[in-house]
């Protein structure tokens, strides 16, 4: 799927799907989402579109695409847990580019916390994603007190 044409950043950009000049506005992209089996994570197609969105700087689109998955798999307490911290940890990041150090504290420990209850529970490599190292990175991230999302921990997929 191609990118958006911008990142939206709240305040600062047209909403993207509220807003006539959003990149999404009645663009029909939301699509049904159907539950992704952690099994299966390489090839659901909102989870590694998300991914992308991440790793590209498209913060809050990450979360948009992950969000319907979440709520999907609400059936499914660690992959619940998974998802969830990955969409706390984006809004993090995004709370660096809003100048809002407090919501990057929070989320992002809030984040880390969630995904760490995953790899204790099920395994420490989830989705493709080594957990532990991404959370021991986004910790050190958040802890940097940063001021740019350039240094922010890439995800990294690996079967």
């Amino acid at each position: 799927m191609p990118f958006p044409a911008y990142a939206y950043l709240p305040g600062a950009a047209p909403h993207p799907t509220r807003d006539p000049e959003g990149h999404s506005y009645q663009t029909g992209e939301e699509e049904k989402v159907e539950t992704c089996p952690p099994d299966d994570w390489d090839s659901c197609a909102p989870y590694l579109f998300g991914v992308d969105l991440y790793n590209a700087g498209y913060l809050w689109e990450a979360h948009e695409a992950w969000e319907s998955l979440w709520h999907k798999s609400k059936h499914d307490r660690p992959q619940a847990q998974f998802i969830q911290g990955l969409i706390q940890c984006t809004a993090a990041a995004l709370k660096v580019r809003m100048r809002q150090p407090v919501g990057v504290e929070r989320l992002g420990a809030q984040g880390t916390e969630r995904m760490e209850s995953t790899a204790l529970a099920v395994t420490p490599h989830y989705m493709g994603l080594d957990i532990l190292s991404f959370i021991e990175d986004f910790r050190e991230f958040v802890a940097g007190s940063p001021t740019s999302t350039e240094a922010r921990p890439m995800i990294v997929l690996e079967d």
